[in-house]
Order: C-alpha cells, then sequence, then structure tokens
C-alpha cells in the first residue's frame, strides 16, 4: 500500500490503526484525519484538520491526499455511542430528537461524506479498500434486545449507505472494496461506562480490535463489498 488515510485518527481506535499501519507499511503516505488538533500524531504521518459534516473541508483533504495518488486504504473510525449526559436510550421515553440528531451527524451522516469525497479516489488498476466502523447492533436481523434506538438505527443506516454505495462504485471500479467493520467491544471512552456489563475476556484493548480487524481488510475481495464483517472475519447480517 502506498497511499493510507485514517478518518478520526486521534480517537482510540483510530490513533491504533495509525500505530498499527505506520509499523505494517512503513514506506506508505499515511494521512490522519481530525476535527481538532492531535498532538501524538507519528513523525510521518500527515495531519489534516477536517470538519465531516462541512463538504468543502473535506473537498480539501481530499485533494491534499490525492497529490500522494490514489488511495489503498481508507478507514473510518470516528463515530459516537454518548456525549456528556447524553447516553443511550433504555425506552421510547428517553428518546428525543437531539440525541437522534447527535448520533446520525456522528455515525452516518459524517461517514457517508467522507465517503462521497473519498471513495472516488481508490485505484481503478488494483484492489482499494474503503472500510467504516460499524457496530453488530445496527443488525435489524440480529436485535434481540431492544434499547440504543439512535445509536443502532444510525449504524443499521450506515450499513445500508455502504451496501449502496458498494453498488454504485463497483459499476465504474469494480476492484474496489467498501465494507463496514465491527471491532467487538473495545475498551476505550465510547464504551467506558458499559464495560461492568462485559466479561473481561470480551473486552478487547484498542490495539488487539485494531490488528485483528486489519486481518480481516487484508482478506476482503470484491465479492465482499457491501457487507459488514465483525473483527473476528464473521459475517454479520443486516
Amino acid at each position: 500500500m502506498h497511499n493510507i488515510v485514517v478518518s478520526g485518527g486521534s480517537g482510540a481506535i483510530g490513533s491504533a490503526f495509525v500505530d498499527e499501519l505506520v509499523r505494517k507499511y512503513p514506506h506508505a503516505r499515511i494521512h490522519s484525519l481530525s476535527r481538532s488538533p492531535d498532538t501524538r500524531v507519528p513523525e510521518g504521518v500527515q495531519w489534516l484538520q477536517v470538519d465531516y459534516l462541512d463538504e468543502e473541508s473535506l473537498h480539501a483533504a481530499a485533494e491534499q491526499v490525492a497529490k500522494e495518488g490514489a488511495v489503498d486504504l481508507m478507514i473510518v473510525a470516528g463515530g459516537i455511542l454518548h456525549q456528556g449526559d447524553m447516553m443511550p436510550e433504555k425506552s421510547l421515553r428517553d428518546l428525543s430528537a437531539e440525541k437522534l440528531l447527535a448520533l446520525f451527524s456522528a455515525n452516518t451522516v459524517a461517514p457517508a461524506l467522507t465517503a462521497k469525497h473519498f471513495l472516488p479516489l481508490l485505484p481503478r488498476d488494483r484492489r482499494g479498500v474503503f472500510a467504516a466502523l460499524s457496530a453488530r447492533v445496527g443488525s435489524i436481523s440480529d436485535n434481540h434486545l431492544g434499547g440504543w434506538y439512535s445509536y443502532r438505527a444510525s449504524k443499521a443506516a450506515l450499513n445500508m449507505f455502504i451496501r449502496t454505495a458498494a453498488i454504485e462504485i463497483r459499476r465504474r471500479n469494480p476492484q474496489a472494496i467498501a465494507a463496514g467493520l465491527h471491532p467487538g467491544t473495545v475498551a476505550s471512552g465510547l464504551s467506558q461506562p458499559f464495560l461492568r456489563n462485559v466479561a473481561p475476556d470480551k473486552r478487547f484493548p484498542p490495539q488487539y480490535a485494531v490488528s485483528r480487524m486489519m486481518e480481516v481488510i487484508a482478506t476482503l475481495t470484491p465479492a465482499d463489498s457491501g457487507q459488514c464483517f465483525a473483527w473476528d472475519g464473521s459475517l454479520i447480517d443486516p
């Protein structure tokens, strides 16, 4: 791989992706995108400040990245589950427009707009991958517990977007791959309030989750485009 982009590179999983990619591809040009300045970007990684809901900002970042050539791998690692006093809903009584809009903006709209500007940068003459972090709870068929309305719906919408984008890009770029990735329960700020309900052997450090997802990415083929895979390579049903 020659040109790699990590969107959300300042988060727990995003920064672990950056570190792993620097180790795995020391000669690649790696770009880390984030809203706020990232003080821990490894040496040699280009940091770009991006507002994911501002298309001019995304366009400028894509133009900068494109100067290095086609994008071999694009990882979208951003998203939110909770924010401040805003926690996942336990029942319909907890639902609000504020929560729905906040989670859809971060988990669906931002990745979708990122894809709009970066999917066209995947190479035409070889395999290229666009991978966005999704979640198993975004599976409609796998939802047996209920709750978490905004998060579930925003991830389900992301999965549908990935599927739809994969169909379109396949028509003009048969080697391109667009897929969702479920990292498992990662010990991070996103999952911290809920870790007490997760068995210790089911909590993954970011580095472990990223190394497993990189293994999944390495196995993806164009036939897998449009689908969502867990960290262990298993297919997540829509």
